[in-house]
């Protein structure tokens, strides 16, 4: 083989470290299904045998014989490989949902602290009022001002309640 047919090779993918690199990736797929909750397991799309597999390699509980059943369903995943695809693609749309999630969920925490800092209280209610029109702009004045006063946790737990609700009705 010449000098440049084995750099196509390698380019292409058909190497034996490019086939290493994806039997890794078939694996830690493997042990992402065995770590992910029951209820998005259910959402995937899979087969009876593969569903017994993988519950066989959830439920082993000695490391090594754990490591071992976990390289076995990669074998298993290799073998379907039109359902592999599907479920990473399934867990990729997982992925993205539950990181725009957090995203929102952090940012409804900082515009709360926002709130119950004196410092930032103004600029906070003005961005929160005109995000959430409908929220109630005296009554979240009134408990960021308890948690001002009286470093009230009730108060700010309640004002963080009231911006994820709003929230909702606008992703409704």
């Amino acid at each position: 083989m010449h000098r440049h047919e084995e750099e196509e090779v390698r380019s292409l993918g058909r190497g034996r470290s490019a086939k290493k690199r994806e039997a890794k990736a078939i694996e830690e797929l493997a042990l992402r299904l065995t770590e992910i909750t029951v209820s998005e397991l259910g959402k995937l799309p899979k087969s009876p045998e593969l569903s017994k597999e993988i519950e066989v390699a959830r439920s082993t509980k000695g490391h090594s014989s754990r490591k071992r059943q976990i390289k076995h369903l990669a074998g298993v995943l290799r073998g379907h490989e039109e359902q592999r695809l599907a479920i990473e693609a399934a867990l990729a749309g997982q992925s993205v949902s539950q990181r725009q999630e957090t995203l929102a969920f952090h940012h409804l925490e900082e515009l709360r602290d926002r709130l119950c800092a004196t410092e930032t209280f103004e600029a906070a209610l003005t961005e929160a009022s005109t995000t959430y029109p409908h929220l109630d702009a005296g009554k979240l004045a009134r408990l960021a001002r308890s948690v001002h006063e009286y470093n009230d946790k009730k108060a700010a737990r309640e004002i963080f309640r009231r911006l994820r609700k709003a929230a909702e009705v606008i992703e409704a």
